[in-house]
């Protein structure tokens, strides 16, 4: 133990902690909400093909602009898609009136930027603020697949087939004896598979279709057909 006058050595994982939440508080990136169609593929130059995700991104209206001495920080709250008034909260209906007057957006999204100010409120955000070679990266929510058992989950092996053996997708013993007399945390066991947030990083855009707000990925993106996704512009 050090005495009084003495520095501890000892690591600060609170201090660090902090560090790192500040840290990615200061992460700032524009980008656009969007919605995945699905994978195809497309010829490049030389004629390779190349596997892509496409995504019907915006066009996002800005529908609020939160600044540093009003919010605590800078950022653009866009929203994409439409619905009808009749499903929309009368909160809600508030809030939008303030900046897209009759525009109900089926979402909504948030990206920090440092210059918000220089966005209006009602300003529309195309795919045009991607050009081909940009990297990317791309949040979703993954296919949600229910309860699963622990081969489809986690990829056990599985017993034997043969040989008198009966238990072939069981998970198995998860006993720890007298000591400690309980099971681990975390132990892998089945449950929940899916319908989790998840970011794909580092995404090459192939492609940009302005006419039809479309952007064309390399590689593949979180969440099925039809499910929303948030596109991220990386400096």
């Amino acid at each position: 133990m050090p005495s009084g006058g003495e520095k501890s050595n000892k690591f600060d994982f609170t201090g660090r902690l902090n560090i790192f939440s500040m840290a990615l508080k200061e992460v700032v990136m524009l980008g656009l909400l969007g919605k995945k169609v699905g994978m195809t593929r497309i010829f490049d130059d030389k004629g390779m093909v190349v596997p892509v995700t496409v995504i019907e991104a915006g066009p996002c209206r800005v529908t609020q602009i939160k600044t540093t001495e009003k919010d605590g920080y800078n950022a653009l709250q866009v929203g994409f898609g439409s619905r009808k008034e009749k499903n929309v909260t009368r909160p809600m209906k508030g809030h939008l009136a303030k900046a897209a007057g009759d525009y109900f957006p089926q979402t909504l999204g948030e990206f920090r930027i440092k210059d918000a100010a220089s966005y209006e409120l009602g300003q529309e955000l195309s795919v045009e603020i991607f050009t081909a070679g940009d990297d990317v990266d791309v949040s979703g929510v993954t296919k949600g697949r229910g309860f699963q058992g622990v081969i489809k989950r986690h990829g056990f092996s599985g017993g034997d087939e043969t040989h008198g053996n009966t238990a072939h997708r069981v998970p198995g013993s998860i006993g720890m004896s007298a000591d400690p007399a309980r099971v681990w945390k975390n132990k892998k066991m089945p449950g929940q598979y899916g319908n989790t947030a998840q970011k794909t990083l580092n995404l090459v855009v192939v492609k940009v279709d302005a006419e039809s707000n479309r952007l064309f990925l390399r590689g593949a993106v979180p969440g099925p057909a039809s499910g929303f996704v948030t596109v991220f512009k990386k400096k």
